[in-house]
Formats: structure tokens, C-alpha cells, sequence
């Protein structure tokens, strides 16, 4: 990351950037290193949503991408985006998936910075072209098998030059799957039928798959709905899979039969992660631990109250308080923010103790070098009034407590009761959570195909704007028979209330009310 910061960038730059084929594990050091850096980052549908989690807290994260035949933002749109933030002095990643020349797009957007006089530059990516067979076992150009290889595009057959096709080798073809039926009938106008063929599906991801056989029968060993993204190769180099990729398949069969399988007992679940977009993927690791698949569906849009007065007059007079009440990790990041702009830190709080809800919130606090006063047994708010009267005998007459929360309010029952108890309460806005604009198109997706084993909801919140945002996608009906496969999990009893009143039901309710709670309980629910 140095050398970056040594460029000393003062004007703004596009970094047209290749996200690979998934997680942090694909990316190259320099692409990692200007996402932990980037002010802005317009992103496609594909791109593994946890790299978003590497930018800075404060960066923009807006996704262009097109999936599935969606409502998308136009090409025209992004480049006149990415020129317009760059000209405000703006760092900017255009993240694309695998390798920004490898069908990337990424010739309008840079003639397009060219003409503003806009400063860019190109960062390799990991193309699927050449992970997904290599991931496969699938040797592109092994000795005997192959003495070269053509990538290409199954959007547009006519396009293609099929006779001269016919004498290569073996052929990489992507985003083919859609037009899969003309794509094989092209195919066999220049080869055998028997020519062996695989399909590779998400790969480098835990859900990868792969499906071989032949030009003639491939289609009769595949299941039914989209196969997208996938990676399709043709030639003789596919026999080597089965043989390449044994060593794998033995190791995962020892693993069925270990005591380690407990570890995996949500593979091949498909988990929808509904919570802000900065904070998924914390529970979506949890989840992926466990083998499942967690497509992160972002309902919580976090941003400023509309005014910071109340707070900052209520910092500058820190020293009147008793207690300080921090319930979610985004209002301690909140207050502290604001504690930082008025020239002061951690020692502010000598003279008040903390109290505060849940683990998470903890551990966030404890970045800031404090360690709560009082955290209650149960991780809800409820349960802070308890253990409030339990350390004062019963008694919190006069007892003047900060609590900097959500603007739109919550939490009133904590304060109704505290303040039934004698205690002065100021909850001030600290922090909005608004619903998002848009839905995800990738989480989309898999709700209108229903994929989805499970919904896992982490507050009342987001299952409200979860019902919003697809309300504008399609009538109750229709949105509900999308999801009424799945299992409604809920992290706790006012998350469950809300799921009961929007949803109609509720399979599983964690019993500690934590992430780790939460999978607990999605993990169980499929014993």
C-alpha cells in the first residue's frame, strides 16, 4: 500500500481494476491495495461483495453491473460516472470481474476518461478463462491434447468465424450458458459429436461446480434453471478432469466420514445475508465457515442524523454524565467520530461509566481502548434496565445517561423504563439507517429462482426494508411465493415480532441473540 500513498495522488484517477474470480484470496496485491484506498468504487454485479468490505468506511460503493437481464445502469451512464468523480478529485476503482480486457468493457469507459483529460490505469485482474479450467483440472494446453487454445464470447454466434473455430483445439467460452442449445448445435457443425465438453460454474467459489460429457449429451446431465456464471471448455483436454481433480474428490469423501463434517454442516446451503452493507461480512464469513453460500443482500443504508447539534452539544458537556449507553456498533462508531471532531478522545469519558448491548458492540469499543462498565447476560436492550437496578440497588433516581441512538428512534422501551425508574435519558440522533434505493441484483436473483435455503434477519429493521425493497420489485403475493421455500431465521424476539407481522412466520429464533447465535441456530435448523 505504500507506494501508492508515495504517488502522492492530489488530482483525481481511475483505476480500471480486474476483481478476479472471487474473494480476497484471487485479487492481486496492487488491486487489494487501491481498494483499501479508493474514495469511490463502481463496481459490477459479479464482483465478490466481501472485496467491498476491504474499502475504506467512508468510500462510495455504488454496483453497475448488468445480471440476469436486469434493470441496469447504461454504459453511457458509467462512463460519464467515472468522469465525473474523477474530475472531482476523486480516487476511483472501477472494479471489474476477472480481467478488465477479457470481455471487461473497458475501452468506452477509457476513451471516455481520455476525453475529459482524465488520469487512469489498468490493474490485471484473474480472467475465469484460465481459472476455471485450471480450478477444474482441466489442463488448457497439455502436450498431446492441446497445442493451443481460443477464448470467446457465447453472446453473439453469428458473430464467429465457426470453420476456422472448428480446427482449434480447444475453446474457452464465456457467458455462454444462456444461449447454450445454438451454442452447441454451432459447435457440431464442426466437430464430432463425441468431442467432450465441461461447464464451470462459479468457479473459485465454495459452490463451484462442474458438469461434463459430451457436444450430444451435456444438457441431459444438467439441471434446470441458469447455470450463470459459468465457464464452458471444449476439447479433448477435458478428459484429464475426472483424473486431475480425484485427489480433491477423495479428500472431500475422507472428509464426510471425519468428525470434522460438524464443521461443514451448512455446505451446499444457500444463506441470504440481510444487514447494512458495511457490516455483512462479519456474519457472512460465520456462515461460509460453515459451508454454506451467503449471498449479501444489503437493507440497512447507514448515514449522518440531520443535524449533529444535539451531539455535540452533548459532548461538549460529557462531564454532566453518569452514563454513556452505546446499543449497536454503528453508534459507537458515531459518537467516537464525532467525539474525534471536537478535539477529543477516549479520556473524555474519565468521569461516566458505559454501558452496552451485545458483543459486537464490545468489541467495537473496545478499538477505542474502553472496556464496558456493564454489558447485560441477554444481548438485547431490555435487558439493560435489569442490570441497571441490579449494580444501583434498585435505584437510578437523578442518574443522568447519554444515549446516542438511531435518529427515526428505537430502543423506547430502554428508555421509557429507565426514565420510570427516575433516570434523566437524552437519546440523541447520532446515525440514520434509511432503506437502500436499490436491490441487489445478484441477491435479487436468487430470490426470484429461489435458491435461497435460508433468511437470516439480524433486526427489526431489516425485515422492513427487506419487505420494501421487494414490494418494488413484484406484488406480495408474488414475492412471498419467491421465498416461501426458505426458512425465516431471526436473531431474536423483536426481530421475530416484526418477522410474524410482515412475513407471517418464523422457522428458527437464535437463543443467544448474537451473529454467532443467529448461525447457531441455522446451522440446527437443518440437522
Amino acid at each position: 500500500m505504500q507506494d501508492i500513498y508515495q504517488q502522492n495522488i492530489t488530482q483525481g484517477k481511475v483505476f480500471i481494476v480486474g476483481a478476479g474470480i472471487g474473494g480476497v484470496e484471487f485479487l492481486t496485491v496492487r488491486a487489494r491495495d487501491l481498494i483499501s484506498v479508493a474514495e469511490v468504487i463502481i463496481s459490477d454485479a459479479l464482483v465478490d461483495r466481501t472485496l467491498l468490505d476491504l474499502a475504506p468506511e467512508k468510500c462510495d460503493r455504488i454496483i453497475a453491473g448488468k445480471r440476469g437481464g436486469q434493470e441496469s445502469i447504461k454504459q453511457a451512464e458509467i462512463n460519464q460516472m467515472l468522469v465525473d468523480y474523477c474530475l472531482q478529485d476523486k480516487r476511483v476503482v472501477r472494479l471489474k470481474s476477472g480481467d478488465p480486457w477479457i470481455f471487461g468493457r473497458s475501452l468506452p469507459e477509457i476513451l471516455a476518461l481520455q476525453a475529459a483529460n482524465c488520469e487512469w490505469e489498468v490493474v490485471v485482474g484473474i480472467s475465469s478463462a484460465i481459472a476455471a479450467p485450471m480450478l477444474a483440472g482441466i489442463p488448457l494446453t497439455e502436450v498431446e491434447s492441446s497445442s493451443c487454445f481460443a477464448v470467446m464470447t457465447g453472446h453473439d454466434l453469428e458473430r464467429l468465424p465457426w470453420e476456422a473455430i472448428a480446427q482449434i483445439p480447444t475453446l474457452v467460452i464465456l457467458m455462454g450458458t444462456n444461449n447454450l442449445g445454438g451454442l452447441l448445435e454451432k459447435l457440431q457443425g464442426g466437430r464430432s459429436g463425441d468431442t467432450k465438453i465441461a461447464i464451470v460454474r462459479w468457479c473459485g467459489r465454495p459452490e463451484q461446480q462442474v458438469w461434463t460429457g459430451t457436444l450430444v449429451d451435456i444438457q441431459s446431465k444438467l439441471p434446470e434453471g441458469s447455470l450463470s456464471p459459468a465457464v464452458i471448455v471444449v476439447g479433448e483436454v477435458v478428459k484429464f478432469h475426472e483424473q486431475l481433480s480425484s485427489s480433491y474428490g477423495k479428500s472431500l469423501e475422507n472428509f464426510e466420514q471425519s468428525p470434522e463434517k460438524e464443521k461443514l454442516a451448512l455446505q451446499g446451503k444457500t444463506i441470504l445475508v440481510t444487514r447494512a452493507a458495511s457490516q455483512s461480512s462479519q456474519f457472512s464469513d460465520l456462515l461460509t465457515s460453515q459451508g454454506a453460500e451467503a449471498i449479501e443482500m444489503p437493507t440497512l443504508a447507514i448515514a449522518p442524523p440531520t443535524s449533529w447539534e444535539m451531539l455535540d452539544r452533548a459532548i461538549v458537556d460529557l462531564a454532566s454524565y453518569d452514563w454513556l449507553i452505546l446499543t449497536s456498533a454503528n453508534a459507537v462508531e458515531s459518537f467516537f467520530g464525532r467525539l474525534q471532531r471536537a478535539g477529543k478522545d477516549s479520556r473524555a469519558l474519565h468521569s461516566l461509566k458505559v454501558a452496552v448491548v451485545g458483543r459486537k458492540t464490545a468489541e467495537v469499543l473496545a478499538n477505542y481502548g474502553i472496556a464496558p462498565d456493564l454489558v447485560p447476560t441477554d444481548f438485547v436492550a431490555d435487558a439493560l434496565v435489569d442490570a441497571f437496578l441490579a449494580i444501583s440497588d434498585r435505584v437510578l433516581t437523578g442518574k443522568k445517561m447519554l444515549f446516542p441512538r438511531v435518529e427515526s428512534g428505537g430502543r423506547e422501551i430502554l428508555v421509557e423504563q429507565l426514565q420510570q425508574h427516575g433516570a434523566i435519558v437524552d437519546a440523541i440522533p447520532a446515525y440514520e439507517s434509511g432503506c437502500p434505493e436499490v436491490i441487489d441484483p445478484v441477491a435479487l436473483a436468487a430470490i426470484q429462482n429461489q435458491r435461497l435455503d435460508a433468511i437470516a434477519f439480524a433486526s427489526s429493521k431489516t425485515v422492513k426494508h427487506f419487505c420494501q425493497l421487494l414490494e418494488r420489485t413484484a406484488s406480495t403475493d408474488t414475492w412471498k411465493s419467491w421465498i416461501a421455500k426458505a426458512k425465516i431465521a431471526s436473531i431474536g424476539p423483536q426481530t421475530s415480532k416484526t418477522c410474524y407481522e410482515l412475513l407471517g412466520r418464523v422457522d428458527c429464533e437464535a437463543v443467544e441473540y448474537t451473529l454467532d447465535g443467529l448461525v447457531t441456530v441455522i446451522r440446527e435448523s437443518f440437522r
